[in-house]
């Protein structure tokens, strides 16, 4: 069976090494994000290396932007791999702003459950599917100075598990990766927050994060796309896979 998967947060970073690890195998691909031009490179360079692939601008803080999105796509087949990997990480005291905390979970949490109720009907409908997202080991554990981002990733999680009992016997699987720190762009905003407040050199602070992960090393985005891949193809149902950079 061909597969089409569609990739949240596509752009760069963790997302693209997703959709370019399934292209590599095959895998028909829909590179979205809201930024159409970073979805484009990604979506041209799968195409380049003998993939499928198709850039496709969608903001899942948005109901129509999903829905339009998928509307646009019909011609490319039917989507039965959903990979939420959107998600947004801004650090700030705990007794924050109430806007603080609706950006998260509006990003990170509802923009994942907007994608399931777009694309999940169908999945059962045709009696398979897969599903995985992108949580984060701040949702297993919780941090400090990161409580908004934190929540919304426990949400994630809490959804997923949900989700995966409840659709058990409709052929659509839900699971979660929760890596550590990674080597993305999400963790240089973060090394360079810290190196303009502190004035710590950016080596030095690369190290600080990288020995928080327990293995010592920040994670590898392209060994998330592998631990994303395995749970697609594989029959697992409401696995949490924590990578904390301990095996390359």
């Amino acid at each position: 069976m061909d597969h089409v998967a569609l990739i949240t947060g596509a752009g760069r970073g963790i997302g693209a090494a997703i959709a370019e690890y399934f292209g590599a195998h095959g895998i028909a691909v829909f590179v979205a994000a809201r930024t159409s031009a970073d979805c484009e490179g990604v979506a041209a360079k799968i195409n380049e290396a003998g993939g499928r692939a198709r850039a496709l601008a969608l903001d899942v803080t948005g109901v129509d932007s999903v829905q339009d999105a998928i509307d646009s796509a019909q011609d490319f087949g039917q989507i039965d791999w959903l990979i939420n990997n959107a998600g947004i990480a801004l650090s700030a005291p705990m007794l924050s702003s109430e806007e603080l905390y609706q950006k998260h979970l509006d990003v990170n949490f509802h923009g994942p459950r907007r994608m399931v109720e777009a694309l999940v009907p169908a999945m059962i409908e045709h009696g398979s599917g897969r599903v995985v997202n992108i949580a984060s080991s701040a949702g297993m554990y919780g941090y400090a100075y990161v409580a908004a981002y934190v929540a919304s990733k426990h949400a994630v999680l809490g959804y997923t598990r949900s989700a995966a009992l409840e659709l058990a016997k409709t052929g659509v699987t839900f699971n979660a990766v929760c890596p550590h720190y990674v080597d993305s762009p999400m963790t240089d905003q973060s090394i360079a927050n810290i190196v303009e407040k502190t004035g710590r050199s950016v080596e030095e602070t690369q190290q600080f994060f990288a020995k928080q992960n327990p293995g010592g090393r920040l994670v590898q985005p392209e060994e998330i796309a592998k631990a994303v891949y395995s749970l697609c193809v594989g029959e697992a149902n409401g696995e949490v896979i924590e990578l904390d950079g301990s095996e390359q």
